[in-house]
């Protein structure tokens, strides 16, 4: 029972720490003694519930506790008795906004005061007096729970050096007295990539989780599409909000098909296409067209989250694997190595190219990144070489790579599907992902 208890409690605070953090910022306007407050609660939590029980609304029980610990810090920091009575009388009142001009953008997209804390909470941890590495470690921690760990994995980085940056960027918040507000017009801009960022990278790791016994954590995609839907609100010319929101929307359509029966891993060119979800394809291509049709306007071309999510849109339009448009997928890869050059985006690259021209054009590629320091640790490198090997007939050298890609990955089902490829080489082929 005290095991059951202690699960119970680390499942509310993985989906609640995000909102709890965000409503008791407002109140502090301290991004870090809102978090000692929220871990306050959480201690509270494994204080009482082991005892007690765990109450009928648990998160409401961990916002209660942490805002007790927000008011005792007000008052130990000694407010003006006026602020301190206005907050005591209503606790769940909203604050207005501090910018008129996306109230009514705001309203449409969350009519609750939890909606528009998140968003601040999202806009505060990006704002640029942090490094772009410190807004995106810092607002995963707040907003998606994730571990330090988790994000490093994200990041490929070492998990200390991950650690320091959250650090520093608490620090830094604090000694710049950075408002919690949501930025104006002039300031959005600035933050706003690096808003993109964050938000694609917790959608990242709820469609594939970085470690633990789930392939993914749907919570999470679920918590993306809310917020990227809200940022398409807020910011309806911008091109890369809506490429974003049309890449978030079409990769979610998998997700019903991405797992079996058994919760193992099916992936995409096996997966039962009649299992998508047509609405989100529809939204995504609506949110594509946007993308492309501002882009137009604006004379630009496509960015990143552009071109993924005209990718997608690829796999989305087509109903059977086998109708794939491979060498549109690979031209795509290759704006988008122009336009975001990075070693994941290569990778993709190898395996678009490997499916419009063969194998060997592929594993050309792939070649080229196995000295590449950040993907040492990335378990896809060598399971995408392990595919085009077991295509290549050369069995012998794929199995080792899709053990060395089982040895390499956090995630059980992900670790299990590597090992069974492994083993189906004594056999037959594998597939690429």
């Amino acid at each position: 029972m005290h095991s059951a208890t202690h699960d119970a409690i680390a499942a509310v605070w993985r989906i609640e720490s995000a909102r709890i953090v965000a409503v008791v910022a407002r109140l502090l306007r301290d991004i870090g003694q809102a978090e000692e407050a929220a871990q306050d609660a959480l201690v509270a939590a494994l204080e009482h519930w082991p005892r007690d029980g765990v109450p009928l609304n648990p998160g409401a029980w961990l916002m209660t506790t942490a805002k007790h610990r927000a008011l005792d810090l007000l008052r130990r920091h000694k407010v003006q008795d006026s602020a301190l009575e206005q907050i005591g009388l209503d606790l769940e009142a909203q604050e207005a906004l501090v910018v008129p001009d996306f109230v009514d953008a705001l309203d449409a997209a969350r009519q609750d005061e939890i909606g528009d804390d998140l968003l601040r909470l999202i806009f505060t941890a990006c704002h640029p007096v942090l490094k772009a590495e410190m807004r995106a470690a810092l607002t995963l921690k707040l907003i998606a729970g994730l571990s330090t760990h988790e994000i490093a994995r994200a990041f490929l980085v070492s998990e200390s050096t991950l650690a320091q940056r959250i650090v520093r960027a608490k620090r830094i918040l604090q000694e710049a007295r950075v408002p919690y507000e949501l930025p104006r017009s002039p300031a959005l801009g600035e933050r706003l990539a690096s808003v993109l960022e964050v938000v694609y990278l917790v959608f990242n790791e709820g469609y594939t989780a970085t470690a633990g016994e789930d392939w993914m954590r749907p919570a999470l995609v679920d918590e993306a599409l809310r917020l990227g839907r809200m940022l398409a609100e807020l910011a309806q010319q911008e091109p890369e909000v809506q490429g974003l929101l049309a890449l978030m929307e079409l990769q979610a359509s998998r997700i019903a098909a991405r797992t079996d029966a058994q919760g193992r891993p099916v992936l995409l060119l096996d997966q039962d296409r009649t299992q998508w979800d047509h609405l989100l394809i529809s939204r995504g291509l609506a949110a594509l067209a946007r993308a492309e049709a501002l882009s137009a306007q604006q004379g630009q071309a496509l960015g990143p989250y552009a071109l993924q999510a005209a990718i997608a849109a690829c796999h989305a339009r087509a109903a059977l694997a086998a109708d794939t448009d491979w060498q549109r997928i690979a031209t795509l890869y290759d704006a988008l190595a122009q336009a975001a050059p990075s070693p994941v985006v290569e990778l993709n690259r190898a395996v678009a190219v490997a499916m419009a021209q063969g194998p060997e054009a592929g594993l050309a590629i792939i070649d080229t990144l196995r000295d590449d320091k950040a993907l040492q640790n990335y378990q896809w490198l060598p399971s995408v070489r392990g595919d085009l090997l077991a295509r290549l007939g050369r069995s012998v050298e794929a199995k080792a790579e899709f053990e060395r890609a089982a040895a390499l990955t956090q995630n059980q089902r992900e670790r299990a599907l590597l090992l069974e490829r492994a083993l189906a080489l004594d056999g037959g082929s594998a597939s690429l992902h």
